[in-house]
């Protein structure tokens, strides 16, 4: 298991996990992308790797959040086709 916490955020259809309950060492900092750079909350995108594979870009987290987004401050996203347990 990646993450798991009864704390999780809902923003967007997407779970935000408090960076304290994934297990950061199966996440990689992707290489930032133009759009990366772009983007007003400061994102860092990660590639995971476990036990089944690696996925590229399936997680990611706002080092420096606008208002909007301020309460997933550091916290780690997954995208849709991650599998997450309740």
């Amino acid at each position: 298991m990646i993450a798991e916490s009864a704390d999780t955020v809902e923003v967007g259809g997407y779970h935000y996990f408090p960076r304290a309950s994934v297990q950061m060492e199966l996440l990689r900092p992707a290489p930032k992308t133009d759009s990366d750079r772009a983007c007003p909350h400061g994102v860092q995108f990660y590639d995971v790797s476990d036990a089944s594979g690696r996925s590229e870009r399936a997680a990611w987290s706002y080092e420096a959040p606008q208002a909007s987004m301020k309460r997933v401050d550091h916290w780690i996203g997954f995208w849709g086709d991650v599998e997450l347990a309740p």
